[in-house]
């Protein structure tokens, strides 16, 4: 992976980024999507904060972070419904990240990519989303054809990036780095 991200902090989704619940599995077994453990040991290596965020009650977005690091922040629930931009403060405050300026939010979800937007953060939105399973089972025409339908879908939203998946964010947060060197803003 490359060098450090020029990023002050990085708020992922839960559900659907950082882990899935695969069907025909225990319907109350998460696992880490493909990507997430390595993205996270990676983050964490170069200290930069990182936390997650979840509509879902405290303890059931507890539960479902349970194959993530020890280390890794959550925040679930919240008294204001996204796409506010609440969550997103209030879990930046909770970090400590001091400015907006190099804050960046990574989700599947619209609604909270929306917040993200709200809150005046970079955001990156997952294409491939879903869980790997079923994205698995798909033909390479159907991924495709998916994958084209949400890029599109999220850069109408306004996101300022798209990957298909978490094993693709450290170039993208590279190119972020390079966006903010020119002088762009969220």
């Amino acid at each position: 992976m490359p060098d450090s991200p020029a990023i002050t902090a990085l708020l992922f989704g839960l559900r659907g980024c950082l882990v899935e619940v695969n069907p025909g599995a225990d319907a109350r077994t998460p696992c880490p999507t493909p990507g997430a453990l390595p993205t996270l040991d990676w983050l964490h290596q170069q200290k930069v904060p990182c936390a997650w965020l979840d509509e879902l009650p405290a303890a059931e977005g507890n539960h479902l972070a349970r194959p993530l690091p020890a280390w890794l922040n959550g925040y679930p629930g919240g008294n204001t419904p996204w796409p506010a931009p609440d969550a997103c403060w209030q879990a930046l405050m909770h970090l400590q990240a001091g400015k907006l300026e190099g804050c960046v939010l990574v989700s599947d979800e619209p609604r909270l990519l929306q917040s993200g937007l709200n809150a005046g953060l970079w955001t990156i939105g997952l294409a491939s989303c879903g869980p790997s399973s079923q994205w698995q089972a798909l033909s390479p025409k159907e991924q495709e054809r998916k994958r084209g339908q949400a890029t599109l879908q999220l850069f109408a939203l306004g996101v300022h990036s798209v990957v298909d998946h978490l094993e693709a964010l450290a170039d993208c947060l590279a190119d972020i780095g390079q966006r903010r060197r020119k002088g762009e803003k969220p």
